[in-house]
């Protein structure tokens, strides 16, 4: 049966669009169980439900990065629609006295599109958020957009001190990249990356990709500040921490919303800055994809949720 969970995950990973890899029933079956799945990490369709979780969060100690799920927009009305629900979730945040942020993809703001335009809309949406001092991340996506991310973002961290840039540890040059960001003060968030890239562009082994995790991450505890270490990985967070005991720095672990939620009261009580990051929204479905891509023991929950649903 675990043969069969494993062989279905594959089918989703390689079409990305469930509605089109399978038919009929199958595809309603197979959506049904991954969505379960998806609830675990996101917060449901709507802002209102990301900011409940947002103060769920707050009141367990921890910040709260919300994103809007979707990315890769081309179309002006799109843009122009995840712009405005942007300007609203960080007005509806302040009203709501949420303390935290937002996290944006660069190729739902236009990206995508236009550079220019997409530097312009980040603009509009990270002056909102400096009403309220909120912090805002732009994410990192695939590497065909990486140059144009990094370029963007310096840009705007000339005229925007609360803005932070994701770095993605699979990715072969991040290395380079990191070093050039620190020594202009920007503020990172590592990951290690979940996009399908090429071998040429990136590690391939967990192996390699941990080595280089570690490496970066003591580069941030050496010359960085106001970094976080963004990871559910055991391994990754007690490296952390030992750089941590050696190099006094202002960070942050960054995990989502319903992943090691057993980990995060104690690292609250040993003192660390925790934030939880909530996407929502109706685009679930690549988001997920990675997040099964990630971690083994989500595709035992789809296998779970499957058999239920069956």
């Amino acid at each position: 049966m675990l043969k069969f969970f494993l062989a279905m995950t594959k089918l989703i990973y390689d079409t990305c669009l469930i509605r089109t890899g399978l038919k009929g029933s199958d595809s309603t079956l197979i959506e049904r169980a991954l969505f379960k799945v998806a609830k675990k990490w996101i917060a449901g369709n709507t802002m209102e439900e990301a900011i409940r979780y947002a103060r769920d969060a707050n009141a367990n100690g921890m910040e709260a990065i919300i994103n809007r799920l979707g990315e890769h927009m081309t179309l002006e009305a799109q843009i122009e629609s995840t712009v405005s629900e942007y300007l609203s979730l960080v007005s509806n945040m302040r009203k709501a006295r949420i303390s935290g942020g937002i996290s944006v993809k660069p190729t739902q703001v236009g990206l995508a599109k236009d550079a220019g335009e997409c530097a312009s809309n980040l603009g509009k949406i990270i002056g909102e958020a400096l009403k309220s001092q909120s912090f805002v991340w732009i994410d990192m996506e695939s590497s065909e957009y990486t140059d144009g991310t990094i370029s963007i973002y310096l840009g705007l961290f000339e005229k925007y001190e609360r803005i932070g840039i994701a770095l993605q540890a699979n990715m072969k040059r991040t290395e380079a990249d990191l070093r050039m960001l620190l020594g202009r003060g920007a503020k990172v968030r590592l990951v290690k990356g979940a996009y399908r890239e090429s071998a040429r562009n990136a590690f391939k082994t967990r192996q390699e990709v941990d080595a280089n995790y570690k490496r970066l991450a003591g580069m941030l505890f050496q010359d960085g500040n106001e970094f976080a270490i963004a990871t559910h990985d055991s391994a990754m967070i007690r490296h952390a921490i030992l750089l941590a005991s050696k190099h006094e720095r202002k960070f942050e672990f960054q995990m989502l919303k319903g992943i090691r939620d057993e980990l995060k009261p104690s690292l609250i009580r040993d003192g660390y800055a925790i934030s939880e990051y909530i996407p929502y929204g109706t685009n679930w479905l690549p988001y997920s994809i990675r997040r099964l891509k990630e971690r083994k023991r989500n595709i035992l929950l789809l296998g779970s949720s499957f058999l239920h649903s069956a």
